[in-house]
């Protein structure tokens, strides 16, 4: 299945004229999720031709307004575009947003809205993944998001189930790759015969706003993108210990810790709105595979490597 991320907005708490509030939009096979919804997220939206349509799951990671305030705009545009099936949005201190709706009369929209409350720990299980949310350290309650790809069956071996057990090539062949069972000369023939070890399933990591932590280096542990709060450079420390964030150096080290593929820095600092290069800078100093997030940058997660497609 594709797996493609979109960030829709780079920001830190202020805009800047490049880069919108916090939202970052995945495509996983036929699924659309929305990780923070920040002011303006809609119109970044059409501009990436996202679409609204498949949306049915947006993850809040706190409940700071440059994060989910642009749920309202949002939400009303699905409403006039006739939306009617349920909407589920999730975050932590949930009655809060609850009530927020209910003043605002978001609960009388032409579709259902589900505000489901989710701590560390908790799980929304798909098909062949799930996403984990898990508890960050910022001034307020929050929580990062992994989205984690079910490992995957092993590769066929055509020589082992030839050769050694004597099937000859055809349907059988497809059967036992997709983990079926079957039966020649009598005896039965089970996938484990013919199969490799299990594959890894792919894994994304957002941490939202949050000073580095040790569940953040848990959770991310080999993943293959960690996008982590990357707000300041060093010589700000102070300002970020006291604001709840992350410097660049910092989310290398993490990055580093957890053994991740590639490490991807947003919430950026309108500080740095003319040049990122200290931050990236920094951060290579640590962990080379890193990027900065761009408004529109676009990733293709694959098994093997992932690849920005456009920015």
């Amino acid at each position: 299945m594709q797996l493609r991320i979109v960030f829709l907005g780079t920001s830190g708490s202020i805009p800047s004229v490049n880069r919108n509030h916090s939202s970052i939009f995945i495509q996983f096979g036929s699924y659309r999720f929305l990780f923070d919804c920040g002011e303006g997220t809609q119109k970044q939206m059409m501009i990436a031709k996202t679409g609204f349509r498949n949306l049915d799951h947006i993850f809040i990671t706190h409940l700071h307004t440059d994060h989910y305030i642009g749920l309202f705009g949002l939400l009303e545009t699905m409403s006039l575009n006739e939306r009617e099936k349920p909407l589920y949005i999730y975050a932590p201190n949930a009655e809060i947003l609850r009530h927020v709706f209910e003043v605002l009369g978001y609960d009388k929209l032409n579709y259902e809205v589900n505000v489901k409350e989710l701590k560390d720990g908790d799980e929304i299980k798909f098909k062949d993944f799930k996403i984990l949310a898990f508890k960050t350290e910022h001034i307020v309650p929050s929580l990062g998001y992994a989205l984690i790809e079910k490992d995957r069956r092993g590769k066929f071996d055509r020589e082992k189930a030839e050769k050694v057990l004597g099937i000859p090539p055809g349907p059988l062949y497809s059967k036992l790759a997709r983990g079926e069972s079957i039966v020649w000369n009598g005896k039965v023939i089970t996938p484990d015969m013919v199969l490799g070890e299990k594959r890894k399933g792919r894994k994304i990591v957002y941490t939202g706003d949050t000073r580095p932590c040790n569940r953040t280096v848990e959770v991310a542990r080999d993943a293959d993108v960690l996008i982590h709060d990357s707000s300041f450079t060093s010589d700000l420390i102070d300002w970020a210990v006291e604001s709840g964030h992350s410097t660049a150096r910092e989310a290398a080290e993490i990055a580093k810790r957890a053994n991740v593929k590639k490490l991807i820095l947003t919430h950026i600092s309108a500080r740095y709105s003319k040049d990122v290069t200290p931050l990236l800078k920094e951060a290579k100093e640590v962990f080379e595979n890193v990027l900065i997030a761009e408004d529109f940058m676009s990733l293709e997660v694959r098994y093997e490597e992932v690849i920005v497609c456009s920015t």
